[in-house]
């Protein structure tokens, strides 16, 4: 099926911006990206937005590779969706067991019949050809667009489903294994979530994303399933035949005195402890990237260079590769997947670890949200940063962790998992 493709000069992209948010609203299914006008080297848009489904694919973890593998092949076109944590079962003799309150797929794709691609002040359109003639239609509709959304009030009671007491006690098993040599590294995570929740997915993804303005923010709708999404982490993308990988590991938080903000970015680069987690992150994502890459393509374009965003610094890698032409884009994510900053190291006895430890079901979390084009290139952020909510359960749910070494500290450990879960709270609170 062809795409009919317009081009668009705009005198005002962050209106045209704030007004195509809210005009995508009305549809059931839809994804928005938005990279906040963080400008990274391998960025591709300021906004992207697939609304509308043509085609779809939803699945749970069986087989759901290959299905994608045919799904992806077989439309040929622009494909947008996810992949939860839980397809690590298609791949190892794994299993998840925990508690599951959101309910969500354990993948879910579509190609969508229109697309808007927003960059600087310049838009394209790509709408599939039965909907072309809605483009004049749909375009004012946006421009025109000054009606304020249904207001819901936020009604919401956020528990903590791990008590500071039990966290310890899980962190020194973890350490345990640790000092046993079972594994090197694990991201350890725990949930935040609220039953009988009403809330406004809109105002809340503004929020969260006003608060932090990621480069990897993103809002997902899936009927009645939400993801709103401030991810600083890239999983991978693919630029013809190159493959790049950007893992986060090491955090601190920003300061408002520029020179003590300045002073903690270079301690973060200094510190040890938070060096030693990305390297070890950095190894298994270069051992990743070798199953399909050809071989001596494998680099490390950044080492643990620090990006700094509103909230917190972090120390971000930079590892590459290179693929022969024909290699099928589906097998270079399911040879990464999940990604190693979200599970540690070695990342099968990790994995097995996350799954006796941690008490719920991780879903989205740490999976990742993307999309794949009609040339086999992709792009997929990281599911952190995020607030799940299943309108129909009416459960509200976030998941914050850190990556646990020999180094830890239990205490500095919690500490770190307030911080990052401060921004949610806010959101969903204010």
């Amino acid at each position: 099926m062809k795409r009919f493709s317009e081009q668009i000069h705009l005198k005002n992209p962050t209106n045209f911006k704030n007004k195509l948010l809210q005009w995508a609203q009305q549809f059931e299914t839809f994804v928005w990206m938005d990279s906040n006008e963080y400008h990274q080297k391998y960025t591709s848009y300021d906004v992207l937005l697939a609304v509308d489904v043509n085609k779809h694919l939803t699945c749970n973890c069986k087989n759901a590779f290959d299905k994608l593998q045919v799904f992806q092949s077989n439309i040929n076109d622009y494909i947008f969706g996810y992949l939860a944590y839980d397809l690590k079962n298609d791949l190892e003799n794994l299993s998840s067991n925990n508690y599951d309150g959101l309910g969500f797929s354990d993948l879910y794709f579509f190609q969508p019949k229109k697309m808007f691609f927003l960059k600087g002040n310049r838009l394209e359109v790509q709408y599939l050809e039965e909907s072309e003639n809605e483009i004049e239609k749909d375009l004012e509709n946006i421009q025109n667009n000054n009606e304020a959304l249904k207001q819901v009030q936020n009604s919401i009671k956020i528990k903590q489903r791990i008590s500071k007491k039990k966290y310890s006690k899980k962190l020194k098993n973890i350490l345990n294994h640790i000092h046993r040599g079972d594994i090197y590294e694990v991201n350890f995570c725990q949930e935040f979530y609220a039953e009988n929740a009403t809330i406004n997915p809109l105002t809340v993804y503004q929020k969260l994303n006003e608060i932090s303005s990621p480069p990897f923010a993103t809002f997902l709708k899936i009927r009645d399933c939400f993801l709103l999404s401030a991810s600083p982490e890239r999983f991978v993308k693919k630029e013809k035949n190159k493959i790049i990988s950007q893992p986060i590991k090491g955090t601190a938080k920003r300061l408002k005195n520029k020179k003590e903000d300045t002073e903690i970015a270079k301690q973060l680069f200094n510190d040890p402890k938070e060096r030693s987690e990305n390297i070890m992150i950095v190894d298994l994502v270069r051992n990743d990237l070798s199953k399909t890459a050809i071989k001596g393509s494998v680099k490390v374009e950044e080492l643990c260079k620090v990006y700094s965003f509103k909230q917190v610094h972090q120390l971000i890698s930079t590892v590459v590769s290179k693929v022969e032409k024909d290699t099928n884009p589906v097998e270079i994510i399911k040879s990464l997947f999940p990604m190693g900053s979200m599970t540690g190291a070695p990342k099968i006895s990790a994995m097995k670890i996350i799954e006796e430890q941690e008490e719920t079901k991780r879903g989205l979390y740490s999976g990742a949200v993307g999309y794949f084009t009609p040339n086999n290139d992709f792009d997929f952020n990281v599911v952190i940063r995020s607030i799940l909510f299943n309108q129909k359960k009416e459960y509200v749910s976030f998941t914050v962790g850190g990556a646990i070494t020999s180094k830890s500290i239990i205490a500095n450990e919690y500490e770190e998992c307030m911080i990052k879960a401060a921004a949610m709270k806010k959101a969903l609170l204010t």
